[in-house]
Formats: structure tokens, sequence, C-alpha cells
């Protein structure tokens, strides 16, 4: 079992960058396939990133490919999404999941974080 805190959240303008982090306690997430999703008012909850496996292969969502980076940092036990290039329409709470590497779905999810981008 795993245990996941975000932080990094807050309010930033458009054009802005913010960096998320997830801390993990419990399992390596190195063991995990770890994931970001985000959920908008009145919206549904949509993948944003992932990185899972030894090497840390990684996949994004095609609206934020090229200005999201999603990375691990393994000693620290801690996965980070740097977002740069945010729009107001990417205003959301921001969710970090962890799950089965070989399975699709996540297991385990932390309590959000909320990140406001300003027109």
């Amino acid at each position: 079992q795993v245990q996941l805190v975000e932080s990094g959240g807050g309010l930033v303008q458009a054009g802005g960058s913010l960096r998320l982090s997830c801390a993990a306690s419990g399992r390596p997430v190195s063991s995990y396939a770890m994931g970001w999703f985000r959920q908008a008012p009145g919206k549904e909850r949509e993948f944003v990133a992932g990185i899972r496996g030894t090497v840390g292969r990684t996949n994004y969502a095609d609206s934020v490919k090229g200005r999201f980076t999603v990375s691990r940092d393994n000693a620290k036990n801690t996965v980070y999404l740097q977002m740069n290039s945010l729009k107001p329409e990417e205003t959301a709470v921001y969710y970090c999941a962890a799950g089965q590497i070989t399975a699709s779905g996540y297991d385990y999810w932390g309590q959000g974080t909320q990140v406001t981008v300003s027109s």
C-alpha cells in the first residue's frame, strides 16, 4: 500500500508555471505506475501524465504534450509534474495516483491540490 500527498498548487497567471509534487510513503514509487489527473468543476476527471516502470517510461495527454513534464526522484520517493505555459482552462484540482505497473487502473489517490490559472 502507498499513501500519496500532493503539494505545489496555487494561483498563477496564464502563461506561467507551477511544479506539483507527490510525496509517497509506503512502497517505492518506482514499483508503481504513477499518474497525474485533474478535475475541473463540473467536468470529468481526466488523465494528464504518467510515469511507470524501472526506466520511467512517460506518457501524456495530447493537450499537455510539450508543456508538461512528469518525473520522479526515487531517492525522495516523489513524483513531480512540471507545468509550463498554463492556460485558464487548466484550472482544476490535480491528483496524484498510483497503480499496478501491469494494469491500466489506479488504486491509490492523493487528496488533490488546487491549481488556478488566471487570465
